[in-house]
């Protein structure tokens, strides 16, 4: 049980509106659903649920949040994006189907020694300018090869991760993209490949030749948020809405001013609301005086700063605002992308950054 009315509400009708833009957007390529950091702070089970019957795969960071999705049951394939950090991880792998990816050597000689119930199938990372995870181009021609030897090893599928695909003329899409096609030119012919994101995804700049051999991965995407300026086939829907309530309401003159450091000042005289979140709640505490909200059909803007457990609102040219009325932060009325913006942060950030201690309501 609840009592304090701040939650994150779900909606699996938009998470399924989006999983079916994602499907379009493939366009005969296969669909990851990437569900890590407990589904971009949505619940990465009422994620999966959702979504399940749009993707092929799913995609988690590490192997305990691949474990969670077995032990709900999907059988679909998962894919682990950071790959084993021990060879202890390796026959949970085989054990439940997980597809690990390979990007360093001390994990293939892991590979190479392990004792499996099955062989794994693998993602073998070019790093092509991303500069975080993979093998140099001109490494992958033996990286490939050992893994091809291996007897550990079932199949191998390329991938490789975009640095700059949200911006369609950047010089290191088309580089990156050159360097990946090289890459794969000294493996076999028809291997599986991955390596759009959802900002690839979208992104009419980056051409996904051979769709049928392509695997694609969708993150952001699914959670509402477009990551490029293309246009999209569809309207996505926002999945969360975080809502908080007014605890306080007080009556202050120009002139004064409002929460720490006094950096709002009032020009005339005005109206506060206390909001029930802050920084604690995962609300960003950088948001600028002036971020909107939304209260009773209209939108009203912070002012002061961000504390641990309020906010302050000035709702002067709001209509009959009442102690227990709905706040909501972002939504469908403020996008989270707005609210990013204010705080110079991305969507990710803040969807990510939505804290334990905020209820996940899932709703139609």
């Amino acid at each position: 049980m609840h009592f304090r009315p701040t939650r994150a509400e779900i909606s699996r009708q938009a998470l399924e509106n989006n999983a079916r833009v994602a499907r379009q957007l493939a366009a005969g390529a296969r669909l990851i659903g990437v569900v890590k950091a407990d589904g971009y702070g949505h619940g990465m089970l009422t994620v999966a649920n959702a979504i399940a019957r749009y993707v092929d795969a799913f995609a988690v960071a590490f192997v305990d949040e691949a474990v969670q999705l077995r032990n709900a049951g999907f059988q679909q394939p998962v894919i682990l994006l950071e790959g084993c950090f021990s060879e202890a991880e390796l026959p949970i792998c085989a054990h439940y189907n997980f597809q690990p990816v390979v990007h360093q050597q001390e994990q293939l000689n892991a590979i190479t020694t392990a004792r499996l119930v099955r062989p794994l199938a693998v993602w073998l990372k070019v790093d092509t300018g991303m500069h975080r995870l993979g093998w140099a181009p001109e490494q992958v021609a033996e990286a490939y090869q050992q893994l091809k030897r291996c007897p550990q090893v079932a199949s191998v599928t390329m991938m490789s991760h975009f640095a700059a695909a949200d911006s369609h003329n950047h010089k290191l899409n088309q580089q990156q993209l050159e360097l990946f096609e090289d890459a794969c030119a000294v493996t076999e012919a028809n291997l599986d490949l991955s390596v759009a994101n959802s900002a690839a995804l979208v992104s009419t700049a980056i051409d996904l030749a051979h769709p049928s051999q392509q695997w694609v991965r969708s993150g952001i995407l699914i959670y509402g948020d477009n990551p490029s300026s293309s246009q999209l086939p569809a309207p996505l829907q926002s999945v969360m809405r975080l809502v908080a309530a007014v605890i306080a309401i007080r009556d202050i003159k120009a002139g004064d001013t409002v929460s720490y450091g006094g950096t709002w000042e009032a020009k005339r005289d005005s109206t506060i609301a206390t909001v029930s979140i802050g920084y604690a709640d995962g609300y960003p505490r950088h948001a600028k005086n002036g971020t909107p909200v939304f209260i009773n059909g209209h939108k009203a803007h912070l002012a002061g700063t961000v504390t641990m457990d309020m906010i302050m609102v000035d709702i002067t040219d709001v209509p009959e605002v009442n102690i227990g009325d709905e706040v909501e932060l972002w939504g469908a009325n403020v996008s989270v992308a707005e609210i990013a913006q204010c705080a110079d942060t991305i969507s990710y950030d803040l969807l990510t950054g939505v804290s334990a201690r905020v209820p996940r309501v899932p709703v139609s």
